[in-house]
């Protein structure tokens, strides 16, 4: 038997107010080594949340287990008796623990610790003490020892270099180069060692005279040498002498090494300034072959004769081109700098030629890469950087760059300019010439003729340099890339076309549209060409330049070619359906009794339809723009579709079911004519929602307008808006007169008004009453030169009957739209309005 709680009296269940926090309650469990579990008594476990009553229902379940309350008793009795004894043992050990005497105790010992620890340091320092003051002796004596065996080795050496300075004064009386520098090294070494005692008297004048003597070892050895460079014959040196004093030279330092061979070169080169002034005709720029003959001439001089006295580490022959280089450059950008405009490409090329010519051969010579060779030998303190001679050329590649521009512009000059002929006439003249046959021309030799003479452009200048000359080289090639797109490609389209003859059954122009057709895929080439040119200069210029250069700026000047080419071939398709559309509109469907098929004028105009889109087809290379234009041929076929139907109006019953079938033979060509190979879920998706909005429209047009409620209410399910100026519309095509078209209107608002869930706009917010109005705003020339296809006259009529256009909709036409969208919501106010005022004037 449970126990209840509700029979309890209520301060059994007081909530107590000092409970034990959790952290007091786990530190105690540890200490006690209580371990609870799930099955533990609830007796033995430490908790805030202890509940006597379930303690109670656990040891008697039911009213049969009262029976044991003695047994239970006497259980909990001998639990309290042993938690009893154990809390007294824990007292007792507490009590020891904290015994006074204890902790005295305890104190006593760690004072006592402390005590011999003092002890123990007191004499380790007596001991460190004692044994400083035993081994006090030796130290003084392993010091003197130390400084009688520096004095002893101190003057040995000073002995060792008086010895040899003397013997170093001998040989140089004698000019004995080979001994000298032996002697030489030993007494700049020994006297090394004596450069911290030069406060000493002695030892000073040992220093200055090492000084003097090398002085005199320096001097004497260029008095040699000017007897050995001069060939004097009263007094012949031998080269042997000469070689070994260059020895000598080596081991006086780099410095003297240095003046040394600065010396020889400027004596080497002395002749060639005298001969090559720039003021002098050997000196000008045509003469330049010969400065690098009489360059030549002395190095081949140099290593038979006077060069063979120098060591071959020294590379003499570095320093005198490094040298000869440097004045040539300087020559060459003084002469450079004079000719200004006078300058040719020619001239410039060729000197540029030979000089790089000259530098190849300098690398070839040496197997060293001509900038390691300039770097070699340019001192580190050299004002100037250390630069080839072909340097002096960069700042005067404009001449280059402006030859090149001539060059383009002379190649393009027949397809330029008003008298000129495009360069389709040109392809198509070439193509037919005497074969009819010939196969079509799929890309503009002009544009193939381009490329190929950018590609020679640029590994020329590549060859010459890849700084700033190769990036103004590319900015040339952009300049012409933009002249190509707008003044050959897209100005061949905006040219009138030759009148000639057509025939019944092709309305349009079959050249005009392989012109189209001609100019996408060379516009298609030049664009993707341009990519692989923009990435072919990256990869030849300098770091510097590779983020500057880009070409997608000319790339989109051909896309927007290729747009305009689509729209030469949508007016085509206009110009050849125009008589068929025009057969639509000038229909009368108030003498048409009967529907007994589709139209006359249909099949002719699907005729006209397949035989535009099968003559393009073939000739674009690239399928994705036969995609494009079979989408926007497909959008003006239908809005073109529209247009006639809003002019043909009224249309009556009978004139919209005519229409319906005239509907589905259109969509039906629309969807045939990409065929397996270009059909597209996009595509599909587009000529359905098209004329599936016109059957729309006519399927409204059909219904019978009586009773008004059913009409209405037909209209609300298929058109979805509540729209006054929509409805309408949809009474003005139907033909229904104006006396009964205020009591439809009244009935539209009163059950529209209750009707909240219809759109205020639909697809034929956008139907224009009066297509014929906009289509004399553009006239015929304007639409060929549009760069946007879909801006032709008519086509943005009825935008929303047919697939959204690909391209962004002309200001012109958003214009129109934005004051018909205006118009409708004004026609609306007023038709409110008056609808108000004859209910209010009606009679009770």
């Amino acid at each position: 038997m449970a126990v209840e709680t509700t029979r309890l009296p209520a301060p059994m269940f007081r909530i107590r107010e000092d409970e034990l926090p959790p952290e007091l309650i786990l530190s105690i469990e540890r200490i006690l080594d209580l371990h609870t579990t799930p099955n533990s008594d609830a007796l033995d476990k430490l908790t805030n949340d202890f509940n006597p009553t379930a303690v109670l229902n656990d040891y008697f379940p039911n009213e049969a287990a009262l029976g044991q309350l003695e047994a239970v008793q006497a259980r909990l009795a001998e639990n309290e008796r042993d938690l009893q004894a154990e809390i007294d043992a824990l007292r007792e050990e507490l009590r020891k623990d904290q015994d006074p005497s204890r902790m005295q105790l305890i104190q006593e010992m760690i004072s006592d610790l402390l005590g011999q620890m003092s002890r123990i340091r007191e004499k380790a320092t007596e001991s460190e003490a004692v044994v400083r003051n035993i081994t006090k002796e030796i130290q003084v004596l392993d010091l003197a020892k130390k400084n009688l065996i520096l004095s002893m080795t101190t003057l040995k050496r000073l002995q060792m270099l008086v010895n040899a300075l003397s013997q170093l004064d001998d040989q140089m009386k004698e000019r004995r180069y080979h001994e000298i520098v032996q002697s030489l090294a030993a007494v700049k070494q020994i006297g090394a060692s004596f450069k911290p005692y030069t406060s000493v008297q002695r030892i000073a004048q040992l220093w200055r005279r090492i000084q003097d003597v090398q002085t005199e070892l320096r001097s004497m050895i260029d008095t040699d040498w000017d007897k050995f460079y001069m060939q004097d014959p009263a007094k012949p040196i031998k080269p042997s002498i000469v070689a070994d004093a260059c020895l000598v030279l080596d081991v006086l330092g780099s410095d003297v090494r240095a003046q040394f061979v600065e010396r020889y070169v400027a004596l080497e080169l002395k002749e060639y300034r005298r001969i090559f002034r720039a003021t002098d005709e050997a000196g000008q720029l045509d003469n330049i072959s010969r400065r690098f003959a009489w360059f030549r001439r002395l190095l081949q001089t140099h290593e038979t004769e006077q060069g063979r006295v120098f060591p071959a580490e020294w590379k003499v022959g570095w320093f005198l081109t490094a040298k000869f280089i440097e004045i040539t450059r300087d020559d060459m950008t003084a002469l450079l700098s004079k000719a200004g405009s006078k300058l040719t490409v020619k001239q410039l090329l060729d000197t540029l030629a030979e000089t790089m010519e000259f530098e190849a051969s300098v690398m070839k010579k040496y197997s060293t890469p001509l900038r390691e060779i300039l770097k070699a030998t340019t001192q580190a303190n050299a004002t100037r950087p250390p630069r080839p001679i072909t340097s002096a050329f960069e700042p005067h590649m404009g001449v280059y760059i402006d030859a090149q521009d001539k060059v383009l512009s002379d190649m393009l000059a027949q397809y330029r300019g008003s008298k000129s002929r495009t360069s389709l006439e040109a392809a198509s003249a070439s193509s037919h010439g005497d074969d009819e046959a010939a196969p079509p021309v799929l890309v503009l030799p002009s544009s193939t003729e381009l490329f190929y003479f950018y590609a020679q452009t640029l590994d020329q200048c590549a060859k010459l340099f890849t700084g700033q000359p190769l990036y103004d080289l590319c900015a040339l090639f952009k300049k012409w890339l933009r002249i190509y797109a707008e003044e050959v490609l897209v100005s061949s389209l905006r040219k009138p076309a030759t009148i000639i003859r057509r025939s019944v059954d092709t309305r349009y122009d079959p050249a005009e549209l392989k012109n189209a057709c001609t100019l996408i895929n060379t516009a298609d080439y030049c664009q993707t060409t341009a990519l692989e040119l923009e990435e072919n200069i990256r990869e030849k210029c300098d770091d510097a330049f590779k983020e500057k250069i880009t070409l997608q700026e000319e790339r989109d000047l051909f896309v927007s070619a290729i747009s305009a080419a689509i729209g030469v071939m949508l007016r085509e398709l206009e110009n050849a359906s125009e008589p068929f559309f025009n057969a639509l509109a000038r229909t009368p469907w108030t003498t048409v009794k009967l529907v007994s098929g589709q139209s006359a004028y249909v099949q002719d105009l699907l005729n006209v339809i397949e035989q535009v889109a099968e003559s393009v087809k073939p000739l674009i290379e690239q399928k994705k723009y036969v995609r494009n234009y079979l989408d926007k041929l497909a959008s003006t076929v239908l809005s073109k579709f529209t247009n006639a139907l809003v002019k043909s109006r009224p249309l009556l019953e009978i004139g919209a079911e005519q229409l319906l079938i005239d509907l589905q033979a259109v969509k039906a060509c629309l969807l045939k004519i990409p065929g397996d190979a270009l059909t597209t879920s996009n595509y599909t998706k587009s000529v359905t929602k098209g004329t599936t909005r016109i059957e729309a429209l006519l399927k409204v047009i059909v219904t019978p307008v009586d009773p008004p409620e059913g009409f209405i209410l037909n209209y609300t399910l298929v058109i979805g808006d509540a729209s006054f100026s929509n409805f309408q519309k949809i009474l003005d095509l139907k033909g229904t007169p104006k006396s009964a078209q205020n009591d439809l209107l009244d009935s539209f608002l009163t059950i529209t008004s209750v009707k909240p869930e219809l759109e205020s706009t639909s697809f034929l917010s956008s139907l224009d009453m009066d297509p014929a109005q906009v289509a004399n705003l553009t006239s015929p020339g304007s639409s060929r030169v549009s760069l946007i296809p879909g801006s032709a006259a008519g086509e943005s009529i009825l935008a929303a009957l047919s697939s959204p256009p690909v391209t962004a909709t002309p200001s012109g036409a958003s214009d129109s739209a934005n004051r018909s969208e205006q118009m409708s919501k004004f026609s609306d106010f007023k038709r409110f309005v008056s609808f108000g005022l004859r209910r209010e004037t009606l009679p009770p």
